[in-house]
């Protein structure tokens, strides 16, 4: 399916910086052209860290990219594979809506299995003006 999405959220985790919760997300986001931009968390001392999925959309966007597809999200423990659900969190799922449709896709890995989910289905009552 996204098996080179997978792969290369996988390969953005390891620039995660979170000495705070040792845990490293990486992301994988795809414009509707196929092009690609990753994305990991990054974290401070304080609480403005950043999560791998707005670094990702941040990079896409500040290149004149609109038009998103999927992202894919893998996380894990620093040292671990990444074996159960990274979720996108409450923040990311409201920013994420923003620029993509309720149709959008979102893939997490759970073992081995891809799951997929929608952005409607992740956040049914997103905040529209």
């Amino acid at each position: 399916m996204y098996k080179e999405d997978i792969e290369m959220a996988k390969k953005a985790r390891l620039f995660s910086y979170s000495p705070y919760s040792n845990f490293q997300v990486g992301t994988t986001l795809r414009t509707k052209t196929g092009k690609l931009y990753t994305g990991c968390n990054i974290e401070n001392h304080g609480i403005q860290g950043i999560c791998g999925e707005r670094t990702a959309f941040a990079k896409a966007l500040s290149e004149g990219e609109r038009d998103f597809e999927s992202i894919t999200v893998v996380g894990a423990k620093k040292g671990e594979e990444p074996t159960e659900e990274c979720m996108p969190c409450g923040y990311c799922r409201q920013f994420m809506s923003e620029f993509v449709d309720e149709n959008f896709k979102i893939y997490t890995l759970q073992g081995n299995e891809v799951k997929e989910y929608t952005m409607k289905e992740l956040l049914p009552y997103s905040f529209k003006m």
